[in-house]
Formats: C-alpha cells, structure tokens, sequence
C-alpha cells in the first residue's frame, strides 16, 4: 500500500542521491585514475544521475499532485516558491545526468564531463538542501501536514474554525495546542 501522502515520501529518494552522488563520482575518477575501465566504471555515477533526476521528477509530480489539497493551509506564495525551486530543481538533474551520460565517451571530451559532473554533484547537494528546506518550512512553518490530518489550519497556522467547532462539539473546548 502507497503512503498518503505520497510526497513526503518520495522527497527522501532525490535527496538520497545528492548526497551519495558525490561520493560515487570521487570513487569512479579515483579507479579511472588507477587504471580501471572507464564505461564499467562511471557507471555507479552514471545511474546515480539518472536516479537523481527520475526521483526529481516523481518528486516534482507528487508535489504538484498534493498542492491543491496544502494550499487551503499554507499560503500560496509558499507553495508557489518551493515548486519554482523543485522545478529548477529537476531541471538541473536531469541536464547532470545529460553530462555524466557523455562522461561514458572516452578522450578528452568524456574525461571533461567527468569532471564536470563531479563539480556539478557538489553544487546539487547545496540546491538539494535549499530544496528540502523550504519543503520543512511549508510542513512546520506552515503546518502543510495539517491538510492531512483532522486538525486543520489556516494558511497563519491558527487551528481553523471548523475544528474549533469540532472540538467544542467534542467537549475539546477550543484550541488546545
């Protein structure tokens, strides 16, 4: 069975990549440079773009998929702002994969995009931070969760007031945070 909310669940996978994403560019140019086959080689750093870049995009989808629902909690301006990012997010992903692809040529032109993509892979963990970010701020600045719970909250994070009349009805007694 799927989570429901996808979204937070899926946001870990694109992350995970960022960061192992590195790692696998510095050990593949460390075995190239002591001798290893080249295409047998970039491989690991070559499917771990590719990775990032397809998690980036399901990332991107489920996000867009559950704006609708958030965005009678959290203002629209901050939705608005985290989906530009992950957009930016996606496309700089998947132009990463694009180069680390052309590291599998050999010469000159392949050993640039290797290096290339390993400067590239450091710059991705900051974005993908930045990224992560603002998507914690919308769930506990703004109580994006809220959307999905019983509990529901206005976009300023007060408890709204279909649930002050729940809890009254309840014998809650109003909000209780």
């Amino acid at each position: 069975m799927l989570p429901n909310p996808l979204h937070p669940a899926v946001v870990h996978f694109p992350v995970v990549f960022a960061f192992l994403l590195p790692l696998f560019v510095a050990g593949a140019l460390w075995a190239i440079r002591r001798g290893a086959n080249v295409r047998r080689t970039w491989m690991l750093p070559l499917v771990g773009a590719v990775g990032l870049a397809l998690s980036s995009w399901a990332a991107v989808q489920t996000g867009g998929a559950e704006s609708k629902r958030v965005e009678r909690v959290v203002p629209e301006e901050a939705i608005e702002s985290h989906e530009e990012m992950a957009e930016a997010f996606l496309a700089v992903s998947a132009a990463l994969a694009v180069v680390a692809f052309a590291g599998m040529v050999g010469g000159m032109a392949g050993k640039t995009a290797r290096i290339v993509t390993g400067v590239g892979s450091l710059a991705v963990v900051g974005f993908v931070a930045v990224v992560g970010h603002s998507g914690g701020q919308l769930v506990y600045r703004y109580g994006a969760a809220s959307a999905y719970t019983s509990q529901s909250r206005t976009s300023s994070g007060e408890v709204g007031a279909d649930t002050l009349v729940r809890r009254t009805n309840q014998g809650g007694g109003g909000d209780e945070r």
